[in-house]
């Protein structure tokens, strides 16, 4: 028998299954927690689960890369994920279809505000070019954000990040900043943080209220694909 007390956690921690599981343990008591809170903005799941983890990957030694290789399923589900948001639009198409145009008028600016502002911001504290290009597309989802720093030469893995803390920021932000400004249209207050904040965002929307977790998904999906389109121009514009 091996005398080596830590041997089991040796083998255990090479052992994919066991990220995975460790993933779906935080997760679900962060939520279960949130849950206990009433869903308060700071009780977010998502931003708990991640310190949680992180500073069990620090104090364990494991890289990244052998915590990737068993929680990798959770990060394939977010397809699906995403896919599944079309069941709650079509049970809401007609309240979509009503508010075309102000969607279309929020889109336009809040996309170009959510660029331009952090360009202009980024230039303005004299950070290095390639940090400016990797914080532009910050506002979309993770796959489309890392796509879009790629094509423009910058950190991918910066972007990522950003993505992640403005997705949480917004997250926990979104429902007291409404209620001080006295914002009650639930389409509003949906598309506002899924246009600003992507999925974590629009997870949120949805344990608010299921119109506005409807309206964030629109906003997502659409900020992405304007995105894709306006950041290439506003750095052939802004960043110097």
């Amino acid at each position: 028998m091996n005398s080596n007390p830590f041997s089991l956690w040796v083998y255990l921690s090479q052992t994919p299954l066991l990220w995975l599981t460790v993933t779906l343990l935080v997760y679900a008591t962060a939520d279960a927690l949130s849950m206990a809170s009433g869903r308060h903005p700071f009780a977010n799941p998502v931003f708990h689960s991640m310190w949680v983890i992180a500073a069990f990957l620090l104090v364990t030694g494991t890289s990244y890369t052998t915590y990737f290789s068993g929680a990798q399923f959770v990060h394939f589900l977010l397809g699906p994920a995403t896919v599944a948001l079309a069941v709650p639009l079509y049970e809401n198409r007609r309240v979509v279809a009503s508010a075309i145009l102000p969607m279309l008028v929020a889109l336009a600016v809040g996309c170009a505000t959510a660029i331009v502002s952090v360009v202009l911001l980024a230039q303005a504290l004299g950070l290095p070019r390639s940090v400016v290009l990797s914080l532009a597309p910050k506002s979309v989802t993770a796959g489309v954000a890392m796509g879009i720093s790629e094509s423009l030469g910058a950190d991918a893995s910066l972007t990522a990040v950003a993505v992640i803390l403005t997705g949480i920021m917004g997250a926990m932000i979104v429902t007291p900043l409404m209620n001080r400004m006295g914002i009650t249209d639930f389409r509003a207050r949906g598309f506002a943080v899924g246009l600003a904040s992507h999925g974590i965002g629009t997870a949120r929307a949805f344990q608010v209220d299921a119109v506005a977790g409807v309206f964030a998904g629109i906003a997502m999906s659409l900020n992405a694909l304007v995105t894709s389109l306006l950041v290439p121009l506003a750095v052939t514009l802004l960043v110097r």
